[in-house]
């Protein structure tokens, strides 16, 4: 596959990641976290706004291709 179309397809595949992503972390948190003391909404915040980074970085491995050696 072309290095530019892999480019083009890991673009898009981001931002529909980050975009899902932060639906569903906004959704849980509406349901679930509605009650909870401000530092259990810090934490949980500081979390999911951390973890959408390690799918993001399988996705620019993959575009960036293979290691040249």
């Amino acid at each position: 596959m072309p290095l530019r179309l892999k480019k083009f397809i890991g673009t898009i595949l981001i931002i529909v990641l980050v975009s899902v992503y932060a639906i569903v972390a906004t959704t849980i948190a509406t349901l679930t976290l509605s009650t909870a003391p401000w530092y259990v909404h810090l934490l949980y915040f500081l979390l999911t706004g951390v973890i959408w980074i390690l799918p993001a970085m399988l996705i620019i491995r993959w575009m960036a291709g293979p290691r040249k050696v």
